[in-house]
């Protein structure tokens, strides 16, 4: 131990006991003041005082019980409040100081935050201790405001890898909603037309078009606002100010980008009451080539999957329809990126530059297609008319509104239209929403692309492809029932191509 920290050991010790306190200071109490006298380090004697509470409550204290119980509080007072004051007279703070000083101590400190960020659990509030940390290098990452949680940190991970991806795939900025390790959505900055900006409730943001970032974030947010709900943000670049307005008035869990300007950290800093997690990413950050995880203590490792997704993987194409267009190209490699980082079993649906339906982790592939695709009607029909016209209350708040929105489409558990139910969230009563509506809108959404993780193995998945509007499709292929889905293609004018990689995703 060295001689500065066994002094230090030793100042708080003799503290702890009253130390510099009962060897040179004593305190005197008489009926109107109290005195402390102690020796500081320069040896001299410094008296301090101050009035007894009995001084100032004179009547109180001519009752026996009464003055007694003042005194005894008063005196704990006092002797806690002095004993403090003398050890700060003898030179504790200096020696408490001097300890903290020791340039050592600081480095050490600060070389384990860039290896090591602690976590405040698991998964679950259960699995303790729980931390992110590095075994060779730096962290990649700087907490700039709040703490992140251990799926905080998974969902922030993959989304950044995926809006990097995109932007490099594409050149244009991508944003992307991640929800439990997978995305809800993902886009890239292109403008919103005025139906899909009322849809996404951006319409009341002028300055929106001029942010090709805050475009990309109102599309991949505005997708499946349900399940975006409490989400963790990815951006592609620089968070901008028209951006981070568009975040700070979502339910959020937390954003990952590359920087932020000033005004849009200090927007962010304001969110959640202070608390809203704001995380920067090195962009050129390289991880290991293997990657390593445990299941059950029992360690896995594996190749990174550094497979680059771009318009040459679609030259395969095995329909009589070859007519892939440069805007379905460019869908098509917005949904094979979406399900680079999506759980598998998945298929994704993609229009305009973004991802519409994500069906996730289901077992059966055709139950993957019917989820995206029922995800990818919702989104479609909250640009009906009758729904962007919902006379709502205006004290209905935005996830509110998200779930009557969704009630009102799909008739669920609720109906939002009936009598005596309506009156909770419109001013008036609102027309529904008939399957007549619903059959004749969705008609005209024609030249929707899908991307599947692995080949089809029915054709059932390209006739519910189908009732959504796709005609676009990139599936890996390697089927003995290819040619059946092929054959189905055909009768239904779609153009599939082969890509011959799987993206499986755990």
């Amino acid at each position: 131990m060295s001689k500065k920290k066994d002094t230090y050991n030793q100042t708080a010790i003799r503290t702890s006991i009253g130390g510099q306190a009962l060897i040179e200071g004593i305190m005197m109490r008489g009926p109107k003041l109290t005195a402390m006298a102690v020796r500081n380090t320069k040896g001299e004697i410094v008296i301090e005082k101050e009035p007894t509470t009995m001084s100032k409550h004179k009547k109180v204290g001519k009752i026996p019980f009464v003055r007694g119980i003042f005194n005894f509080v008063d005196s704990m007072r006092c002797g806690y409040k002095y004993l403090m004051r003398s050890a700060q007279l003898s030179g504790l703070e200096e020696a408490e100081a001097e300890f903290c000083e020791d340039p050592n101590k600081d480095k050490t400190r600060k070389e384990e935050a860039m290896k090591e960020y602690e976590l405040k659990y698991g998964c679950n509030p259960n699995q303790k201790p729980s931390r992110i940390y590095m075994t060779e290098g730096e962290l990649p990452i700087e907490v700039l405001n709040g703490r992140p949680g251990y799926i905080n940190f998974l969902d922030a991970l993959n989304g950044w890898q995926l809006v990097k991806e995109l932007k490099e795939a594409t050149g244009l900025p991508a944003a992307a909603s991640f929800k439990h390790v997978s995305p809800t959505s993902a886009a890239v900055g292109k403008p919103l037309p005025d139906s899909l900006k009322k849809a996404c409730f951006v319409d009341d943001v002028p300055e929106l078009d001029d942010s090709p970032l805050a475009c990309a974030y109102a599309r991949a947010r505005g997708t499946d606002r349900m399940c975006s709900f409490g989400d963790w943000v990815a951006l592609s670049d620089v968070c901008d100010v028209t951006t981070a307005k568009l975040i700070a008035r979502e339910v959020s869990d937390g954003v990952i980008a590359p920087g932020y300007s000033e005004e849009a950290l200090a927007i962010l800093k304001t969110k959640r009451k202070g608390g809203y997690n704001v995380v920067a990413i090195d962009p050129g950050y390289v991880p290991a080539e293997q990657e390593t995880k445990q299941v059950f203590g029992i360690t896995f490792q594996q190749g990174r999957n550094n497979f680059k997704i771009n318009a040459d993987l679609l030259n395969n194409i095995v329909t009589e329809n070859k007519n892939l267009t440069e805007s379905a190209k460019i869908d098509l490699i917005v949904a094979l990126i979406t399900l680079k980082y999506t759980q598998s079993n998945s298929v994704c649906f993609a229009y305009d530059g973004q991802a519409v339906g994500v069906g996730a982790g289901q077992q059966s592939r055709i139950h993957c297609t019917r989820l995206a695709g029922s995800k990818a009607d919702t989104f479609f029909l909250r640009q009906h008319p009758k729904t962007l016209n919902l006379p709502f209350r205006e004290d209905l708040g935005r996830p509110g509104r998200d779930n009557v929105i969704d009630g009102y489409i799909n008739g669920n558990e609720e109906d939002v239209c009936a009598e005596g139910i309506w009156q909770n969230y419109f001013t008036r009563q609102p027309e529904r929403l008939t399957e007549e509506d619903k059959k004749a809108f969705l008609a005209g959404f024609d030249g929707v692309a899908l991307g599947s993780d692995a080949f089809f193995p029915f054709p059932d998945n390209i006739k519910r492809a189908k009732a959504s509007g796709v005609r676009y499709i990139a599936q890996p292929g390697g089927s003995i029932r290819d040619d059946l889905v092929i054959e189905e293609c055909n009768r239904n004018g779609i153009v599939m191509a082969f890509t011959g990689m799987r993206l499986f995703h755990h």
